[in-house]
């Protein structure tokens, strides 16, 4: 990347952040069109969808005020005890936790802690990005792993509100994507006063793209506490399984569900009783996946019906969010979706906290150092396909002692690396404090 200065507008911006903005400006019929169609899906909250908008729909805390921004539940999921950290020492703080999805606002409103609200990013169009700014007017911001709105992170450093991007992610595509925009790209990061790389292959990749202030502090997901789960729920839903063989096949996307009722259907009389959990990444996606499945034949029960488990069904379908935590810890053995598919993967750590042996496909571009340390350590396999994915949970569910050596690798595997905490809230500690000290 040349090492010239973008050319720069009368205001400031960079060309193409000054193309962005006009254009998101005068995008204005179309944005309220796509805010319509997603609310008609069930991608947007009705009662709350002017958040979009950059208007508030609670009251702002008195006090400093630090704003946490994380695209959806996974990237939620990983801040929760870096959230717990900064409250616990810093008493006079409040968070504001802002994501993108229905699915993690759900979840974030039974899992944040007392000081931590949340609330929907709004749509990155100048107008309601300084509306959403003037009213919170946040003391810092973290923005979280890779998603970067250029108006909102722009206006942010305009106005001189400290920025740091922590569990910093760009993968190899996403660091070829963004050399087409190389100015914009540079102006973006320069913005952040401190970027924490989840590692060195990462930071490189940042750095190369113009980030000027880059260390590596490890991957927040590693520090993660394990997903909660009720014991009264979990004991019925225990009693349910009984003796069955089971596996779950967790956070899967289109096509991924079908795959898991075909391993099904072809180990059914192989495995007699097999019980197959389906959790898919999009809740929303409930009657396609159900309707898909009995078209194969199976029979499924559906959680959010009340659907009982029964000795005929087949699938049991997991049709909300904030369950996982119960599905990892009565299933031995987990296919974690999004990774037989070009998407990238989903956070197969959750599982092996929990002691879940794991089966992955190979596009795990999102989390290439977790797959990494639980493949060394022989808690997780790499399946090219259905067949492939249909053999190994075959062998595993056949035999218990191969099994139970890949749980107990899991468990240990993701015990490590929890240092990742510590390292993190050093490096974030002057930028927190100037938070503080700037609205007291």
């Amino acid at each position: 990347m040349s090492a010239a200065n973008p050319r720069m507008t009368s205001r400031g911006h960079t060309l193409s952040a000054a193309l962005y903005r006009a254009t998101t400006t005068v995008a204005l019929p179309f944005i309220e069109l796509l805010i319509q169609q997603r609310t008609m899906r069930g991608k947007e909250e009705p009662n709350r969808v002017d958040e979009r908008r950059g208007i508030p729909s609670i009251e702002r805390p008195r006090g400093p005020l630090v704003w946490i921004h994380a695209a959806s539940i996974g990237e939620a999921q990983s801040v929760l005890a870096l959230i717990d950290r900064i409250l616990r020492t810093t008493p006079d703080l409040n968070i504001l936790m802002t994501t993108g999805t229905v699915t993690s606002a759900q979840m974030m409103s039974d899992r944040l802690p007392q000081r931590a609200i949340h609330q929907y990013v709004p749509v990155d169009r100048i107008g309601w990005v300084r509306q959403f700014l003037d009213y919170w007017k946040p003391g810092a911001g973290l923005w979280v792993e890779s998603e970067l709105w250029p108006n909102l992170v722009l206006e942010s450093h305009r106005r001189n509100i400290p920025l740091a991007l922590i569990n910093a992610r760009m993968s190899a595509k996403s660091h070829k994507g963004w050399h087409r925009a190389p100015a914009l790209a540079r102006e973006l990061l320069s913005a952040f006063d401190t970027i924490l790389a989840q590692d060195e292959s990462i930071a490189e990749r940042l750095r190369d793209l113009g980030a000027p202030h880059v260390s590596v502090t490890g991957n927040l997901k590693l520090a993660a506490a394990p997903l909660p789960a009720t014991a009264a729920e979990l004991i019925i839903l225990q009693e349910a399984i009984g003796e069955r063989p089971v596996w779950l096949a967790a956070s899967t996307h289109r096509t991924e569900e079908d795959i898991a009722g075909e391993v099904h259907s072809a180990l059914a009389d192989r495995l007699p009783g097999l019980l197959t959990l389906l959790a898919p990444r999009h809740p929303q996606r409930r009657d396609e996946v159900e309707q898909s499945l009995k078209r194969s034949g199976l029979i499924v029960a559906r959680h959010s019906r009340g659907d009982k488990i029964t000795a005929d069904t087949d699938i049991y379908l997991v049709d909300a969010t904030g369950l996982l935590g119960q599905l990892y810890r009565v299933s031995p053995l987990a296919f974690v979706g999004g990774s037989l598919i070009p998407h990238g993967g989903q956070n197969m750590l959750e599982a092996a906290q929990l002691g879940c042996a794991v089966l992955h496909g190979p596009h795990v571009d999102n989390f290439q150092s977790i797959t990494s340390d639980l493949g060394a350590a022989g808690a997780s396999r790499e399946v090219a396909n259905r067949e492939e994915l249909t053999l190994a949970v075959a062998e595993l569910l056949g035999n218990r002692e191969k099994l139970e050596t890949m749980n107990q690798a899991a468990e240990a595997a993701a015990s490590r690396n929890q240092a990742v905490l510590d390292t993190t809230m050093q490096r974030l500690q002057p930028l927190l404090a100037k938070a503080v000290a700037g609205q007291t």
